[in-house]
């Protein structure tokens, strides 16, 4: 299966798991990635540092670099983050 194909099964996936508010398929695609925790916790502080700055270029850089495990990580960040934000 090609990388857009997957990454394009992900993405609906996420958006599904939005609409319902249900975790479980998300973290089913975060569980098995080669990440331990001081790998996400310094990918989000990273993130999150680089995204209140006003370097958009630094950032995209930065971004860009990133392989596919980080990046799911990036958006499964998003998708909670946001499902948070507006239960508030």
């Amino acid at each position: 299966m090609s990388d857009a194909i997957q990454q394009e099964q992900i993405d609906q996936g996420v958006m599904e798991t939005l609409r319902e508010r249900d975790h479980s398929a998300l973290a089913q695609q975060v569980n098995h990635l080669g990440c331990d925790n001081n790998d996400i916790i310094e990918l989000l502080a990273y993130y999150m540092a680089l995204s209140e700055q006003e370097n958009d270029e630094l950032f995209d850089d930065w971004y860009d670099n990133l392989s596919k495990d980080q990046h799911t990580v990036l958006k499964v960040f998003e998708v909670y983050r946001g499902q948070y934000e507006h239960q508030n």
